[in-house]
């Protein structure tokens, strides 16, 4: 729970009842193996499901077989929060890599909107961002070079994991496949590899395996377009 904690105090302060608030309503952490679903679609899940470690990708499948990919989600994240209020997922959430998540069970969150007003704004604005990085990525695929939307991606991944303690000095861990990156970028993986190139020749990051170092913040910021305001990151009561 401490990311989710860390991540929700870049933008309001958290009492120490609201931390004790949503650690009672989480389930004990469960294990879920990369590529297995966290939540199905059209399933109709009596919890809600927060990423503790690993990646997680909410998709959408197309009628030939094909996934796209509609938010990276990090640790710290609520996958499907918003399953409380849908009831029936129109999408699903795979685990990208090896992951751990804790269920937290609708009854507890219901309870807990009843009794934390404040705690419930602040989990409330956490969806609000879900939708606007969903914005993000339409606009992104809409309108960017694949270039461009390969640097969006690794500067939003940065300033998402660097909230949570998950990233530090420009430098990061992406343990994720070209395949499952173009995924998210509508690109095919030999694409996403020649980006990924493209991006080293210009000198904007530092891509080794699964680690990336971003070597030129500015030009990577400058070749993406790339405005952080929508991930909300500074403080301002709610």
């Amino acid at each position: 729970m401490n990311y989710l904690v860390e991540k929700l105090e870049r933008r309001d302060h958290l009492s120490e009842d609201e931390r004790h608030a949503l650690l009672a309503v989480l389930e004990p952490p469960r294990p879920v193996r990369a590529k297995a679903d966290i939540v199905s679609e059209h399933d109709r899940p009596n919890h809600s499901t927060l990423l503790i470690a690993g990646f997680a990708g909410r998709y959408v499948t197309m009628p030939d077989g094909r996934r796209q990919i509609t938010e990276i989600s990090v640790p710290g994240d609520f996958v499907d929060l918003h399953s409380l209020l849908m009831k029936q997922m129109d999408h699903g959430v795979a685990a990208l890599t090896n992951a751990t998540v804790a269920s937290a069970p609708h009854e507890r969150l219901r309870r807990l909107t009843e009794q934390h007003p404040h705690l419930t704004r602040m989990l409330w604005l956490d969806t609000v961002i879900d939708g606007a990085i969903h914005r993000q990525l339409i606009a992104s695929m809409g309108r960017k070079t694949g270039l461009g939307r390969l640097a969006h991606l690794v500067a939003e991944l940065y300033l998402r994991l660097e909230a949570v303690g998950l990233a530090a000095d420009l430098s990061f861990e992406l343990p994720l496949s070209q395949a499952v990156i173009g995924d998210a970028l509508g690109l095919s993986a030999v694409h996403v590899s020649r980006l990924v190139g493209e991006l080293r020749d210009r000198n904007l990051v530092d891509w080794t395996q699964s680690r990336v170092t971003i070597a030129n913040w500015p030009g990577l910021a400058a070749e993406a377009d790339f405005d952080p305001t929508y991930l909300r990151l500074r403080s301002e009561p709610v």
